[in-house]
């Protein structure tokens, strides 16, 4: 009899707990707070923002060297169009690379947010503190190691703001301070890979819409009207329709990534003194992570992102040290002759399919 009383007393109270944790307090709120976000990742940031003359010169000596390495650059890839340039470097510190990151974010996850309103609630609240501190503590991650970054202005509201190229110069100084590495050389090497991106966009006007179009495809299956069930699959990414979406740009991503790889690397041979520093000290950086870096990177599932990357390069790699880069610039015809991700670790394959290709998908591109 005292034994049951004490459950059904802690019965109770759980009970309660929970009808307490889940009973509406009024109005809707979003499950993420992008202002705690912030707050959160700015304060796991170390020196998340420097003097703003240091920046600026920075950024001045991005430019002079950028400048400097454009023709070399389109000389070697190929220009672009009659009327387009490529954008101008930026300089950041980290706190400005975080605001600049919440702004990319909040492009493709407001309408997303909007659509998944839910009732106030004790329980809300604590489930969107836990999100909040995921996003924030990832994007802290990131704002540690980043060095570079192109901005396409996908999905950018109207009036669209212009393209972004950028070095985040606190992480570049950091990293060339404690692996000894040339100064100016390895700004050279990391805006080759930038230039590269920015140009795969001006020169290619079929990317951009590509790109936000699947962008779209993947927003509306999440925030449409449909049954629950169906909303709940869309939310957790595994309908069908998602899954062909997210394949394809995981194909194209992958490409643009190894694409520039390949640039950075076979300029930088030719162009750069210190560039066999540089790729040493880039593989050391690569392979050299901590036991709790690789647990975030596996957590966060930017492991398997990386591992796509390194796929994409390889690809490039092998189609142009056997076919050369007129062929390998077939990529950039259009989506069609994107090496699917099966391709990407057969390259061979794709380039057979191009080559028994009808003739428009043959033609290269001007």
């Amino acid at each position: 009899m005292g034994r049951a009383a004490i459950y059904g007393a802690v019965l109770g109270l759980v009970t309660a707990a929970v009808a307490e944790a889940v009973r509406p307090r009024g109005g809707t709120t979003l499950l993420l707070d992008w202002d705690q976000v912030r707050a959160i990742a700015r304060a796991r940031l170390e020196s998340p923002a420097v003097d703003r003359s240091y920046i600026d010169s920075a950024a001045n000596g991005y430019r002079t060297l950028a400048a400097k390495l454009e023709k070399p650059l389109l000389g070697f890839v190929g220009p672009v169009p009659k009327g387009a340039s490529l954008p101008r470097f930026e300089a950041l510190d980290r706190e400005s690379w975080l605001d600049l990151n919440l702004e990319i974010l909040r492009r493709v996850v407001d309408p997303v947010l909007e659509s998944g309103r839910v009732p106030n609630s004790l329980i809300v609240e604590v489930g969107r503190a836990g999100v909040d501190r995921y996003v924030g503590y990832m994007l802290a991650f990131l704002g540690r190691r980043v060095l570079g970054q192109y901005d396409p202005q996908l999905l950018g509201a109207e009036p669209i703001g212009g393209e972004g190229l950028y070095l985040v110069e606190t992480n570049v100084e950091e990293w060339q301070r404690a692996a000894s590495l040339p100064a100016e050389d390895l700004r050279r090497w990391l805006i080759l890979h930038e230039m590269t991106h920015a140009w795969q966009f001006a020169a290619h006007p079929w990317l951009r819409p590509y790109m936000e179009q699947s962008m779209q495809t993947l927003v509306h299956s999440v925030t449409k009207k449909a049954p629950a069930a169906a909303r709940f699959a869309a939310f957790a990414g595994v309908l069908p329709a998602q899954w062909r979406v997210m394949r394809e740009v995981q194909g194209v991503m992958s490409v643009i990534e190894g694409y520039s790889n390949l640039v950075m690397n076979e300029l930088g041979g030719k162009l750069l003194p210190g560039f066999a520093r540089l790729e040493e000290a880039y593989r050391a950086r690569s392979s050299g992570k901590s036991a709790l870096e690789m647990l975030i990177w596996k957590l966060t599932g930017l492991d398997l992102k990386l591992q796509q990357y390194r796929r994409g390069e390889a690809f490039c790699r092998a189609v142009f040290d056997g076919h050369g880069l007129e062929v390998l610039n077939r990529v950039w015809d259009g989506p069609e002759t994107m090496p699917t991700l099966r391709e990407l670790g057969n390259p061979e394959a794709w380039y057979e399919r191009l080559r028994s290709a009808p003739p428009a998908l043959r033609a290269t591109s001007p």
